[in-house]
């Protein structure tokens, strides 16, 4: 039997991992002992880490050994998993990125219990914004979670601490939830395949008033067809469309913006590269063309949900004294949206979903994630909350309409730029099809 040196299957995704665990190559105890090592070597210059779950890992990790010896065959059995710090885990704070959340969980979240159940081995929790609120991961509770790429950027948020882990190698998989953009914006920043699913399809989903999904940020887009096909229930196996040439399809370019003042220019390489990203599928025989995404009262009806959902996060704090000043600014513009205002924007975000496509006749749309490259750290520190929120909409105008039309999006890494930080697109296809969004994404990814 050849066995491999365990260091260099630390930073590789669930797939390499699970492979090499089911040939007998290493230990599901030997890839933790090195995961764990990895990521504390990793947080001591990343600040990724909210706590390390060493002792359990091991019983963890043992009990995939004992399941590998007699003979089961699980997808991610003894992969080695980073656990975003919004989601319950057993006898642990979930912090939320707050001072003001201290209890202890007295069960996991429902996708933490699916992930044991299947065999994964959870190895650390992930620093996150107070309640997830921003895209980058910057709290009083938590401090300051750096880029591995260039420390003095920002990994993006909300799941910034499972972003910089991967990213940095020190762990092959982390959980990431996305109410706005918050997979897609830290995989983007961090040089990962960040993929938002249909909402409905994943546990532990359904926050901020059904913005919210769960996901993965991982190396590749077989990592995260294997993790969601495993964990999720969708209409198709998401592992054979990810292996599977899609069929020629109508691709929409789009650079228009949902933002509530003005859009922040795009930067010229990230156009770059997403005219790069068109070319490439133009030369795979699809039809491309420009389109323009309109964004009426529909898409628009995103703010109702948006700070409603905030409002919302923010009652259940045990102490509310303890939030930031600028969560507390946040969660009262959310104060005027009631139980009708609430239910009338769901259904205007499932109308805009419903319709988006059809209306500019494309099967997908080709767009930006964000206007730059990775944030520097620090860049809105003394901005209130207002201000916060209108910067935020004006850097990332690409990414929250689709969580409000619920529709599946995936951030797919595609070059780097002149300052040696990732660049990124993003594809966006109807509700329910993850399967063909997978198989075009992995299309794409196999051209760079």
């Amino acid at each position: 039997m050849r066995h491999v040196d365990v260091r260099d299957l630390v930073g590789r995704g669930p797939v390499e991992q699970a492979a090499a665990l089911r040939r007998g190559e290493v230990t599901a105890r030997a890839l933790t002992i090195a995961t764990l090592a990895a990521v504390e070597r990793e947080n001591a210059r990343l600040n990724a880490v909210v706590e390390l779950l060493a002792d359990e890992a091991f019983d963890a990790a043992d009990d995939a050994d004992a399941r590998l010896a007699a003979g089961e065959d699980g997808p991610l059995l003894g992969v080695p998993l980073a656990v975003k710090n919004d989601l319950p885990v057993t006898g642990h704070v979930t912090g939320r990125g707050s001072r003001a959340f201290t209890a202890v969980a007295a069960r996991d979240a429902d996708v933490v219990a699916a992930a044991r159940a299947a065999g994964m081995v959870p190895v650390a929790t992930t620093t996150l914004p107070e309640l997830a609120i921003c895209g980058f991961t910057e709290s009083v509770a938590t401090g300051i979670t750096r880029n591995p790429h260039d420390l003095d950027r920002s990994p993006g948020g909300s799941s910034g601490g499972s972003a910089a882990l991967v990213a940095a190698g020190a762990v092959g998989i982390a959980t990431a939830g996305d109410g706005a953009g918050s997979i897609r914006i830290p995989a983007a920043s961090c040089g990962l395949v960040g993929f938002k699913p249909t909402h409905g399809t994943m546990p532990s989903s359904g926050s901020w008033h059904g913005l919210s999904t769960q996901g993965c940020v991982v190396p590749t887009v077989a990592d995260a067809a294997l993790y969601l096909d495993t964990i999720g229930t969708f209409r198709e196996s998401l592992v054979d469309a990810a292996a599977t040439a899609p069929p020629r399809l109508r691709v929409g370019v789009s650079t228009s913006a949902s933002a509530a003042l003005r859009a922040e220019k795009l930067d010229p390489e990230v156009r770059a590269a997403l005219d790069r990203a068109a070319q490439t599928f133009s030369d795979a025989g699809h039809t491309v063309r420009d389109v323009k995404v309109p964004y009426g009262t529909d898409a628009k009806a995103l703010t109702v949900r948006y700070l409603g959902g905030i409002r919302q996060q923010a009652l259940l704090a045990e102490d509310a004294s303890l939030l930031e000043r600028r969560t507390r600014q946040i969660a009262r513009l959310g104060a005027p949206f009631g139980a009708r205002s609430i239910a009338w924007a769901r259904r205007a975000g499932e109308r805009f979903g419903d319709q988006v496509h059809d209306a500019l006749d494309v099967d997908v749309l080709l767009t930006p994630v964000m206007s730059d490259t990775a944030l520097r750290v620090g860049r809105w520190k003394k901005r209130g909350g207002l201000r916060t929120v209108l910067a935020m909409n004006a850097f990332y105008p690409y990414t929250a309409q689709w969580n409000h039309a619920g529709l599946p999006a995936v951030s797919l890494p595609f070059g780097t730029a002149s300052d040696g930080l990732p660049l990124a697109v993003q594809l966006v296809a109807r509700r329910d099809d993850d399967a063909l969004l997978m198989s075009i994404a992995a299309r794409l990814e196999a051209a760079t």
